[in-house]
């Protein structure tokens, strides 16, 4: 009999905890360049898997292990219990087992196998849809319906914004919602051989995004729209200009129009790896903050900033792999990104992703002290 946990048990471990200590109007004012008192400063994960073992092998802490030994600064976010995506799907179960790998059924119903050790996201091994008479027997779970609102959103929302949280939504990628449906390759193939299938699947779901997003909206103060899209790597990003303006930019815009129309001041994307190729596509579309900004993938803030000004603001930026090199080195990549990013505001610094594996403890304290020694520095200079 397979065992009946879930994917999502796995990661508990991994867990970390960040007291915030931002209020929200300095967060929205920082991040939109209205305002610029003090830099923002975050981990945005914490530990890959296995770190934490080496850790505490070197002597770490329990506090120093889960995060809270280091400070940080950024705001509280308050997630409003909506559902703007897949709707009604069997429980996430674990397949099989073995000592190199797991075998999962997630909620898409695909098979996926997750490698242990190393890695913290699945690899589908199976998809559901190739054609539009695929799409069509699973489209049920992308429509509208009263079932995509929690009991109490509302009540909830006002919740977080009396306590000074940033209240976010968030909406299906518009390339990473299929390319889970069908694969990479099939996706990007189907741009060209089936473009009728992308427009219905982005149609159904800007729809039912629209009309939850519109209920909520009229409602309670939505202060950020959140998009998970991993649509690049570091040879770029998957999709081009001209299919991210045929296919992706109408819908996020709809929606991002209604939001901003009613208060939403930040628009923010997630995907790793270098998409600077479809950065005009997504200013178009609205977007206004890119994370994590993966130096990996090309990604620089301070030449960014230099090109985009004020039309961007970052979340991360700081490269994770310099951890396993050199005090130097460390120090270099510091010096070289964090007075701009303070002195021109609107962005929270951090990491660029998970903490890798080699990384000591010890790198990790120099890292952090000398971070924020370079941080109050140039804070003093936004005084004078």
């Amino acid at each position: 009999m397979p065992q009946t946990r879930r994917l999502a048990d796995i990661h508990a471990a991994l867990a970390i905890v960040k007291t915030a200590n931002v209020d929200r109007e300095e967060y929205l004012d920082h991040m939109t360049f209205r305002a610029n008192i003090r830099p923002l400063f975050t981990e945005p994960f914490g530990p890959i898997v296995g770190l934490k073992e080496e850790w505490a092998a070197q002597g770490a802490t329990p506090e120093e292990i889960n995060m809270s030994a280091f400070r940080y600064r950024h705001p509280a976010e308050g997630h409003i219990p909506i559902n703007t995506g897949w709707l009604g799907a069997e429980e996430e179960e674990i397949l099989e087992e073995t000592d190199e790998a797991i075998i999962a059924r997630d909620h898409y119903g695909r098979r996926v196998k997750l490698p242990k050790g190393f890695a913290t996201l699945p690899l589908p091994l199976d998809y559901p849809v190739h054609t539009m008479e695929d799409w069509l027997k699973i489209k049920h779970h992308y429509e509208f319906s009263e079932e995509r609102f929690a009991p109490g959103w509302e009540q909830i929302a006002r919740e977080h914004l009396a306590a000074g949280r940033v209240v976010s939504v968030s909406i299906p990628g518009g390339f990473d919602e299929a390319r889970e449906l069908m694969g990479d390759a099939e996706v990007c193939m189907a741009y060209y051989t089936q473009p009728e299938l992308i427009h219905d699947i982005l149609n159904t779901i800007g729809d039912t995004a629209y009309r939850v997003l519109d209920r909520v909206s009229a409602a309670v103060t939505v202060d950020q729209l959140k998009v998970h899209e991993d649509m690049a790597g570091r040879a770029g990003p998957l999709i081009g200009p001209r299919q991210m303006r045929q296919f992706i930019v109408p819908y996020y815009r709809r929606i991002w129009d209604l939001l901003q129309s009613r208060g939403a001041r930040l628009f923010w994307i997630d995907s790793d790896g270098d998409i600077t190729p479809i950065l005009p596509q997504l200013l178009e579309a609205g977007i206004n903050v890119i994370f994590p900004v993966e130096p990996v993938g090309g990604m620089d803030i301070v030449k960014l900033r230099q090109q985009y000004g004020t039309r961007l603001a970052f979340i991360g930026g700081l490269d994770k792999h310099v951890l396993r090199r050199s005090q130097d080195e460390i120090v270099a990549e510091l010096e070289y990104k964090i007075p701009p990013m303070v002195q021109s505001g609107g962005c929270m610094l951090g990491l660029d992703h998970r903490i890798p594996n080699g990384t000591t403890i010890a790198a990790y304290r120099f890292y952090h002290a000398k971070a924020w020694e370079i941080l109050e520095r140039e804070e003093s200079k936004l005084r004078r």
